[in-house]
């Protein structure tokens, strides 16, 4: 595709794709409404076992998922996925109100990249889907909430 003037237009990169795995519909709308106005693409699931349906079905960038759900925990989709080539090097942050060490170790052992704590630090969860994506970090803006804050 060209312009009058012969250069090449290129086309800007599609948004990254992100599944938000909770089965908290309040939750899920709060982190959707972060995302969304970051230019996310995004997706969910309430439990573990139907995000596996939705990220099979088209690939992802970044999974955001909760620790305790029915059918499916968050701990056993991360082993599921990490067990499954097409979605085994996808990047996964857990999301839990646990705070112990052994429940971090537990998630990491089991696939997690990273391992947030609620309640959601707004800053800090955008910062945190925006480097695993491979996005710049957020420019400061002067009373700006969400910018400022690395991961």
């Amino acid at each position: 595709m060209s312009n009058p003037q012969g250069k090449i237009a290129t086309l800007p990169p599609p948004p990254p794709r992100v599944l938000l795995i909770d089965d908290a519909f309040t939750l899920r709308r709060y982190c959707h409404s972060l995302l969304a106005a970051e230019g996310f693409e995004l997706h969910e699931a309430i439990n573990g076992l139907e995000a596996m349906e939705v990220a099979l079905q088209r690939p992802f960038d970044l999974f955001f998922v909760d620790i305790n759900m029915r059918m499916m925990d968050g701990l056993s989709f991360l082993r599921a996925a990490r067990a499954t080539p097409d979605l085994a090097g996808v990047p996964a942050v857990i999301v839990s109100s646990a705070k112990a060490e052994a429940e971090q170790a537990r998630a990491f052992a089991a696939g997690a990249n990273f391992f947030l704590t609620k309640p959601i630090d707004p800053a800090l969860y955008v910062a945190v889907a925006r480097r695993l994506c491979g996005l710049s970090p957020r420019p400061r803006v002067a009373g700006d909430r969400l910018a400022g804050r690395a991961a």
